[in-house]
């Protein structure tokens, strides 16, 4: 039995062991090609994947950063709040207690703010 191949190979219909050769490894080059197009997008989706957990992360641990300052900030507010109505209800106490002394307190930094802004 002689080569097959050979025998198989229609000359007419422009088949010859080169060109088939030739097609053979055009084809294993467009494979590898392929190959590496579905490598590189298969890193993308990873890389793609990856970059969206690491984003989710970090807008997790921003938004806990946030209701923590937030939450500080209110504690905040109301401890300044109620220190401040305490100190508007101890003046009010003192002036009801001491009225002449504001009086001529207020007068006398009223004397002192008119001769500064004289000059």
């Amino acid at each position: 039995m002689s080569d097959t191949t050979s025998d198989q190979l229609d000359p007419e219909a422009g088949f010859t062991p080169t060109t088939v050769g030739e097609a053979a490894g055009e084809l294993r080059a467009a494979v590898g090609e392929k190959a590496k197009e579905i490598i590189e997008g298969a890193k993308a989706n990873r890389f793609r994947e990856v970059a969206g957990n690491k984003a989710t992360a970090i807008k997790d641990v921003a938004t806990k950063q946030a209701e923590q300052f937030k939450a500080a900030a209110t504690e905040q507010w109301e401890s300044t709040r109620v220190r401040a109505k305490e100190l508007h209800a101890t003046a009010e106490d003192y002036i009801r207690e001491n009225p002449t002394a504001c009086v001529l307190g207020a007068l006398g930094i009223g004397f002192l703010a008119g001769l500064i802004m004289r000059r």
